[in-house]
């Protein structure tokens, strides 16, 4: 519970920042926050990933967008009340596709009865290795993992080609001439 009130604390720092490098600053803090909660609810591959992408790519990232544009959040020109009417509408949209669901963490859930036990019992046997968790992300959920390391890595090109393109237009710009000099 602390580490979620710990982490409802920092989504608001971030929603009332105006500093852009604060906003990154407090976003990689989330996320090693994030990784904190996944370690305590033992899904430590989770939480090493989120560590890395979350905290490591992602803050570096954002900081190497800010260093090409501005520091400061420009004043927004309308009021975000549609964007909030979005969130509100969509938050609740999933909240209700969450009522079905069975109880969390229940013996009688149907991975524990059925997907489970299978991994269990069969991993070693059809995989050859021998951690589990290692077994399903890397042979029965390959081609899922396979497909997030595509997305992550296009992601990453995209952002450096992006990046690419504000440099040569930065340098592409005549240089002004200084007050005072002569022509």
């Amino acid at each position: 519970m602390v580490l979620l009130t710990l982490m409802a604390a920092v989504t608001v720092g971030v929603v009332r920042q105006r500093n852009l490098f604060g906003v990154v600053i407090l976003g990689g803090i989330y996320s090693f926050m994030m990784a904190s909660v996944l370690m305590v609810l033992d899904a430590v591959d989770v939480a090493m990933t989120e560590a890395s992408v979350g905290a490591g790519i992602s803050t570096v990232l954002m900081l190497s967008v800010l260093y090409l544009t501005k520091s400061r959040e420009s004043v927004p020109h309308h009021t975000p009340l549609l964007p909030l009417v979005v969130s509100v509408i969509t938050a609740g949209v999933l909240v209700y596709g969450t009522l079905d669901l069975p109880p969390f963490g229940a013996a009688d859930n149907p991975v524990h009865l059925n997907t489970a036990p299978r991994y269990l019992e069969k991993s070693i046997e059809e995989t050859g290795v021998p951690n589990v968790v290692t077994s399903v992300l890397s042979s029965y959920r390959g081609y899922d993992t396979l497909g997030e390391t595509t997305v992550v890595f296009t992601a990453g090109i995209g952002v450096l080609l992006l990046l690419r393109g504000r440099r040569r237009k930065r340098k592409a710009r005549p240089a002004r001439p200084e007050r005072g000099s002569a022509k």
